[in-house]
């Protein structure tokens, strides 16, 4: 039996080089003085994937003296640097290598990595979507498989498995449905996921069965309709508990967006899932 409540924090799209650094602050002070049971990152440490971003976001990290996985986003692999993009995408991450991608044991409770963020991606550009390999659910699966049967399963991925945009069809996430299928099949209790910026908590109906998506907002300046946020996920049993939290005090369902969007960018038509919240930006503040 479960060993009573685990609590994680789910923070994703920090994005240094355009952190918001009252929110980090805040994050790092809850984080030593609550000692989660682990800290999940969907991605996105870094604007640019410059070298001077990833050295202020892996010191933040390895400070939290807590365990905590790590997923590569987008906005992780160089965006200059044909060559590292290519041959050595995960390079600087060097600091913090032992955490990226890296599986999480906790009481009757894992932790397993879906790789969603590719160099390339033949199918369209830019690449910024996401795109589960085949490659990467066997190996996502097979680290599943390993554990004794009753295991609670958490996955964390980067981009949410959402496939085609509700209102048109446009393809997200390649090979989203899929994968969504695979893990509804492992009776995975979630998956964690970023990119949005805003926070989420989906169900998706799967031919397998149903699949809980519970993505988690920024901590950045680059908000779109939400404040900077993190989930705290409080799991007791078979019970997964979600609270968006945010400085400004914000309830959690009205953080919360009622479906996954095309990509990052801040809502600005008619019909694009926005949150109660519905605090838009004019503007992405700029990138230097």
């Amino acid at each position: 039996m479960p060993c009573g409540p685990i609590k994680l924090f789910h923070l994703s799209d920090i994005h240094f080089g355009l952190e918001d650094q009252r929110a980090i602050d805040w994050v790092r002070d809850c984080i030593a003085r609550e000692r989660p049971d682990a800290v999940a990152i969907t991605g996105d440490l870094t604007m640019r994937a410059r070298h001077r971003e990833f050295r202020a976001a892996c010191e933040w990290i390895t400070a939290l003296d807590v365990p905590v996985t790590v997923e590569v986003g987008n906005h992780d692999i160089p965006y200059f640097n044909l060559y590292q993009r290519f041959f050595a995408p995960y390079q600087r991450f060097k600091k913090i290598e032992k955490l990226v991608e890296t599986q999480l044991d906790l009481p009757d409770l894992a932790i397993v990595p879906l790789r969603t963020t590719t160099r390339a991606q033949y199918q369209r550009f830019p690449w910024s979507n996401g795109w589960v390999t085949e490659r990467a659910l066997d190996h996502c699966l097979e680290a599943i498989d390993a554990h004794p049967e009753g295991t609670r399963i958490l996955v964390t991925a980067h981009h949410p498995l959402t496939e085609r945009r509700e209102r048109d069809g446009k393809l997200l996430t390649i090979n989203g449905t899929s994968t969504m299928e695979a893990l509804a099949g492992r009776k995975v209790m979630a998956i964690l996921s970023g990119h949005i910026h805003d926070p989420f908590d989906l169900t998706a109906d799967t031919a397998a069965g149903p699949l809980r998506m519970v993505g988690a907002g920024t901590l950045s300046r680059r908000i779109r309709s939400t404040p900077p946020s993190f989930n705290e996920i409080t799991i007791d049993g078979d019970t997964l508990h979600v609270e968006a939290r945010n400085l400004e005090r914000v309830a959690t369902p009205a953080m919360q967006i009622p479906e996954v969007p095309e990509n990052a960018l801040p809502p600005r038509e008619p019909g694009e899932p926005i949150s109660a919240v519905g605090t838009v930006p004019p503007e992405d503040p700029p990138v230097h």
